[in-house]
C-alpha cells in the first residue's frame, strides 16, 4: 500500500486564504444542507496534562471526499504547539487510505477562514477596527484571514503576557493594550483566541453592533465570553449539535442559538448586521476534509 505523506511545509506552500475562504463557505453550506456525513467529534481526555485527543471524521458524497482528522489540544504547552494534528484521506470508492497530511497548518488556517466567512456576512460594511484577544498562532492566522476580506485601519492586541501582545502588534502594525476593556472599546470586530477557561470579554465593554468571533473555550466547562454578552447577542454557531455538547460559552450561558453559519450563508436565516453578533466557532470535520481536498488539488497544480 503506497500512502503519500504531505508535510506541513508543503501544505503551507500551496494553501492560501484566497482559495480557502470560499472553500470553507462551501463546506458550511454543505453541512447545514445536510449534504455531509459527520458525527460530533469524539473526545478522549488526558486529564494529567489538561489535554485531549479529538477524532473528527466526515464524508462529502458530492466531492467524493472521505477523511478523518486526529487532533490533540494541550493548552499548557509552551515550547511546542498547543494544537497538533494529522489528516488521513481515504479513497471514497474502495476505502483505501491514500494520503496522510499534516493537520496543524490546516487547523490553524481553516479556523481563521471560517471566522472570515462569519465576518464577511456579520460585520458592518464600514468596520475599521479589529481587536484580537490572544497572541498565539490563531491570533496571527485570524489577523491575516480577516484582513484579506476587510481593510482594518486599526488592529488592537491584548494578551495575558504583555510582551507577547507587543511582539504580535509589532508584526502586524497594531497596538498592544494592557487591558481587554481598552483593546475592545472601539472595536467593530473582536476575535477571542485565548486558552482561558473563564470569561475575558464582558458585555459592557462591547459597543452595540460589534461582531465577535469566539474561537477559544472549546470544552463544555470553559468560557471566554461573558454569559450576559452571549444572551444579549444574536448567536451563530457552526453546528447546533456540537455547540450544545461542546461549548461552555453556549451551555453555561443558556444563550439561544439563532442560526448555524451555513444557514445564514444559504439565506435560510438572516445576517443580523445591525445587531451585536457572536459566532461561536468549534470547528467542523467537514472543514478539515474540504481543506485537505483543496490541498490535494492545489498540489497537483503546483
Amino acid at each position: 500500500m503506497d500512502i503519500k505523506f504531505i508535510p506541513a511545509e508543503d501544505v503551507k506552500r500551496v494553501l492560501h486564504f484566497s482559495e480557502l475562504i470560499p472553500q470553507m463557505e462551501s463546506a458550511l453550506k454543505k453541512f447545514s444542507s445536510k449534504n455531509v456525513e459527520q458525527p460530533v467529534r469524539s473526545i478522549v481526555s488526558v486529564k494529567e496534562a489538561n489535554g485531549f485527543l479529538g477524532v473528527m471524521p466526515a464524508y462529502s458524497s458530492t466531492d467524493q471526499a472521505l477523511a478523518v482528522k486526529l487532533v490533540t489540544f494541550y493548552p499548557q504547552n509552551t515550547d511546542v504547539p498547543t494544537h497538533n494534528a494529522i489528516i488521513a484521506v481515504f479513497n471514497s470508492h474502495n476505502g483505501i487510505p491514500e494520503v496522510i497530511m499534516d493537520g496543524e497548518v490546516i487547523t490553524t488556517m481553516r479556523t481563521a477562514a471560517v471566522s472570515a466567512v462569519a465576518t464577511k456576512y456579520l460585520a458592518a460594511g464600514d468596520a475599521s477596527t479589529l481587536a484580537v484577544l490572544g497572541s498565539g498562532v490563531q491570533a496571527r492566522s485570524h489577523i491575516q484571514a480577516l484582513s484579506s476580506i476587510r481593510s482594518f485601519k486599526k488592529i488592537n492586541i491584548w494578551s495575558r503576557t504583555k510582551k507577547n501582545a507587543e511582539k504580535l502588534a509589532g508584526e502586524v502594525g497594531g497596538t498592544a493594550y494592557d487591558s481587554v476593556q481598552e483593546a475592545v472599546k472601539d472595536a467593530d470586530v473582536i476575535v477571542t483566541v485565548t486558552s482561558s477557561s473563564t470569561p475575558v470579554l464582558m458585555k459592557d465593554w462591547v459597543k452595540p453592533g460589534t461582531h465577535v468571533n469566539a474561537v477559544g473555550a472549546c470544552r463544555p466547562d470553559w468560557q471566554e465570553i461573558d454569559p450576559d454578552l452571549m444572551r444579549s447577542s444574536v448567536l451563530y454557531v457552526d453546528s447546533r449539535e456540537a455547540a450544545m455538547k461542546e461549548s461552555g460559552d453556549v451551555i453555561l450561558s443558556k444563550a439561544d442559538i439563532f442560526a448555524e453559519l451555513g444557514e445564514m450563508v444559504l439565506g435560510v436565516k438572516e445576517a443580523e448586521v445591525q445587531k451585536t453578533t457572536v459566532f461561536k466557532s468549534l470547528g467542523l470535520a467537514i472543514e478539515d476534509v474540504m481543506s485537505a481536498k483543496l490541498v490535494q488539488q492545489l498540489m497537483k497544480m503546483n
